[in-house]
């Protein structure tokens, strides 16, 4: 690790936190995520998705509308996120990578939650913040980051008498075991139907549970000087939300993606196999989901999204009211995106747009460019440093991300040149840089290429069309190579070096 180098970082932070005023007052930290949530909300200019809490934060904060993560799956993402680190380092590339808790390699490693926590900040968390199915009882947890234990709800998914009829059948075939009682699924991960909508109210599903844990801890904690992490599970499958959402969006209204073909030219390590969205017994085992379940699945993932937009909307509503406004810095983020059929593909766990490109919005009370967008380009690995910056607190020297407070009062400024991420297919790793206009992805194995692909984002913003092999690229794929070798520290903004 170059010393020196984060030396730098560290002065510059500390520069920009003095003549900001940032280190004037201890400032709350309300961290939200949304699980596989895409930027298609009102804030980033989607009409067709009903996200007003959201769009409400929006207006108070900065909407970030490039920003990536470095694995496209929920587990590596997060550890990045959350360790400041990026997946090389971290060495969890996937949800099935070969350490089964990330301090099996990394066993003195301070995450970001920890860190609020050695600086005196009351930390827990409510929800899916550091993966796992049920990350607190399978013991992906990280206990030494919380003040207090986390919380996650239950394992039922079903309500409505269909669904929770398939769960039991899954279940009976599944378990197999003698004496099995047939209600224990709701105990259980169980994956039946894809979606459905049940005739409840909010708090009977786990968001809405989430959401209640979180204002309590609001009204219980609001003396102290808090870092309270909310990690909602929508939209993430199965696509369920009370029926009330699913009416916002009639069918006939709905519009199914444009692209629902693979890209031309794409390389044979491009797409998945569909592994999740297959596991659900009315998706099909082989070939496309019907253009009637297809249509049900877009309009079930909108669904949840305005759910949880819903109970996101509930939290801050009790923010407000306990007076807490003005002494909350707020980070929104989604863990990665999603593609509903884009590309050919149901699911995440790739390098293209669909899967790297997620929401961010961040909120400071004293911020100078409160409800302005940037263009600026952004990793998740960044938002470490960056609420290290906002709190006056020191940054770790692990630390693999640029801190962008400076972005909250110049949207405009000069930023990084290249946003990173990374993930493997069929054995080999693909590495991706995502510039200004290109996206270009490297397949390889212990460094013998074995596939490139180059999207023009201005011309082809969907990633339809390969263009690497064309003789016309042939130098820019080169120069792009050899950047996205160079590698994250050369894309940092000079003055941050």
């Amino acid at each position: 690790m170059n010393r020196m180098f984060f030396s730098g970082v560290v002065l510059s932070v500390f520069s920009t936190c003095l003549s900001s005023g940032l280190a004037d007052e201890r400032m709350n930290v309300l961290f939200i995520a949304a699980d596989d949530l895409r930027p298609e909300l009102g804030c980033y200019g989607k009409s067709h998705i009903k996200s007003p809490h959201i769009d409400r934060l929006a207006e108070r904060g900065m909407v970030f509308n490039r920003a990536y993560c470095q694995a496209a799956i929920c587990r590596a993402s997060r550890v990045s996120l959350l360790t400041g680190l990026r997946p090389d380092s971290t060495e969890i590339w996937s949800n099935g990578s070969r350490h089964k808790h990330f301090r099996d390699h990394l066993p003195d490693i301070v995450t970001l939650p920890q860190h609020f926590r050695n600086h005196g900040y009351w930390t827990t968390s409510y929800g899916k913040i550091f993966h796992g199915a049920f990350n607190v009882r399978s013991g992906w947890n990280d206990k030494i980051s919380w003040s207090a234990p986390s919380w996650y709800p239950g394992p039922r998914y079903y309500y409505t008498d269909r669904g929770v009829r398939i769960a039991r059948e899954v279940f009976a075939r599944k378990t197999k075991a003698k004496g099995a009682q047939i209600d224990d699924w709701v105990n259980h991960f169980v994956l039946g139907l894809s979606h459905e909508a049940p005739e409840v109210d909010d708090d009977v599903l786990q968001d809405g549970q989430i959401a209640i844990r979180g204002i309590k801890a609001l009204r219980e904690n609001r003396d102290k000087t808090f870092f309270l992490a909310l990690g909602f599970l929508k939209p993430h499958l199965p696509f369920i939300a009370p029926k009330k959402y699913w009416d916002l969006y009639p069918p006939e209204k709905v519009k199914v993606a444009p692209n629902l073909f693979a890209p031309r030219n794409a390389t044979r390590f491009s797409s998945t196999n569909w592994g999740h969205p297959r596991s659900y017994t009315d998706f099909p085992d082989k070939g496309d989901p019907s253009d009637q379940l297809t249509l049900e699945l877009t309009r079930g993932y909108a669904a949840c999204v305005s759910y949880v937009d819903a109970q996101i909307g509930r939290v801050l509503d009790e923010l407000d009211r306990l007076g807490l406004r003005e002494k909350t810095i707020i980070v929104l983020w989604g863990d990665h995106g999603w593609h509903l059929g884009e590309n050919h593909i149901w699911g995440k766990a790739t390098n293209f747009e669909l899967s790297t490109r997620a929401p961010l919005i961040v909120v400071d009370p004293r911020m100078k460019a409160a409800g302005c967008k940037t263009e600026a380009l952004v990793e998740f690995v960044d938002i470490y440093p960056t609420l290290c910056q906002l709190a006056g607190l020191p940054l770790p020297e692990h630390l693999e991300g640029t801190g962008f407070a400076a972005l909250l009062d110049d949207p405009q400024l000069p930023w990084k040149s290249a946003a990173f991420s990374q993930f493997p297919s069929k054995g080999y790793m693909g590495r991706s840089i995502r510039t200004s206009q290109y996206r270009l992805t490297r397949w390889a194995r212990n460094d013998k290429p074995a596939g490139i692909e180059l999207y023009d984002h201005h011309s082809d913003p969907q990633e339809n069309i390969n263009i690497a092999d064309k003789p016309e690229n042939a130098r820019l794929v080169k120069q792009l190579t050899e950047q996205l070798k160079a590698g994250w520290r050369n894309a940092i903004p000079a003055k941050e070096k």
